[in-house]
């Protein structure tokens, strides 16, 4: 593997990588990761950063007057803290004459191909122009329902939007293991290729100052990876772990990560889209057992109106929906080609235009 294949990385910093025990930034930390950064830069690599922190950072400048429920401590900390977090990445940044612009986001924000759109210019005109895009979600808007499932989740739809070769996720921990961590016998899984099982060896604990865990970053990384890009888990705490595990990853090396292989298949930018918008569907399609049976061969198969027993939820033209098999079980996402009203008024008749077509579908 040849280092001038990673043209652009995304490099997610979780908060336990940023944040010391009580919580406060460790800038020591956060200068050496921008150090790495601009090394990373200067071998000619694009780099986007999804940094958290944020919450954490905010949640030891604050005493609160007043008890708070959840969310109104997470907008209050991340109001406080995102601005004292953005500030010193401008500092450290500058020290390599590098500039950096703040990218908030939301869930919503990748709900319709126009939102998507729109965030993939923005962050194309930094990249253009030599600006480190950091991004963060927008915690003093987001509430409970509208949240991602942690930064795990916003790298991989940051990855996939942005047509990245490599998606690095940095934490407290080596990568995945084959066992209890705890166990002085168990040893890092190096390489994770699209057909192997996982499932007995993921720990279902979450970090301390984060939201996510385990679970979540292979569930992202395994996705990320099925759509061709390679994936990276590895602890950020240790010394010079972007440089070496590019390293690892081009050469070979010794520090340890683990690394989910790519899918060989190209994916179209749409269908990675539509692969990260399980979370924002509209409504449902549900097919009958011939309509099921058909999408389960290898041929690609769009979705006919005769095949359709029922439509639910409430959704327009270009909107995500999930498409339910005979049995009940979600078969995948696509983007309608109608309304619900129009899809309704089709359902079960021959000879209509297809309610979702095989390239805008993704099948499980």
């Amino acid at each position: 593997m040849e280092k001038n294949r990673f043209k652009r990385i995304v490099v997610k910093v979780g908060s336990n990588v940023l944040t010391r025990k009580d919580g406060t930034l460790d800038v020591t930390r956060m200068s050496a990761l921008v150090d790495q950064v601009a090394e990373l830069r200067q071998m000619g690599m694009e780099v986007i950063l999804v940094s958290s922190g944020a919450v954490a950072s905010g949640r030891s400048e604050v005493q609160s007057l007043k008890k708070l429920d959840s969310v109104e401590q997470r907008q209050l900390f991340s109001a406080v803290g995102q601005a004292k977090l953005i500030n010193r990445y401008y500092e450290l940044f500058r020290e390599h004459h590098i500039a950096v612009g703040q990218v908030l986001t939301t869930k919503e924000n990748f709900g319709t191909r126009r939102h998507y759109l729109n965030q993939k210019r923005c962050m194309s005109v930094m990249l253009e122009n030599r600006v480190i895009p950091i991004v963060n979600e927008n915690d003093t808007i987001s509430v409970t329902e509208l949240m991602f499932t942690d930064n795990d989740e916003l790298s991989g739809l940051i990855a996939s939007m942005m047509d990245a070769q490599l998606l690095v996720i940095l934490s407290n921990i080596d990568g995945i293991y084959n066992g209890d961590p705890s166990d002085p016998a168990t040893r890092i899984i190096p390489e994770i290729t699209p057909d192997m099982e996982l499932e007995n060896y993921i720990q279902s604990g979450k970090s301390s100052f984060g939201r996510g865990g385990m679970i979540t970053k292979t569930r992202i990384a395994r996705k990320v990876a099925e759509e061709g890009i390679d994936v990276v888990i590895a602890n950020g705490r240790r010394e010079q772990i972007l440089l070496r595990l590019i390293e690892g990853l081009t050469v070979g090396g010794e520090v340890p990560f683990t690394h989910f292989v790519p899918s060989a298949s190209p994916v179209s930018s749409v269908k990675k889209w539509i692969a990260h918008s399980e979370g924002f569907a509209k409504g449902e399609i549900h097919l009958n057992a011939s309509a099921t049976e058909l999408l389960a061969g290898e041929r690609p198969m769009s979705i006919l109106p005769v095949g359709i027993t029922a439509v639910k939820g409430e959704f327009e033209k270009d909107d995500i929906v999930r498409v339910i098999g005979s049995d009940g079980r979600a078969l995948g996402v696509g983007r309608v080609s109608c309304s619900a009203a129009q899809a309704l008024a089709v359902m079960g008749k021959h000879g209509e235009k297809p309610v979702i077509h095989y390239d805008y579908l993704c099948i499980d």
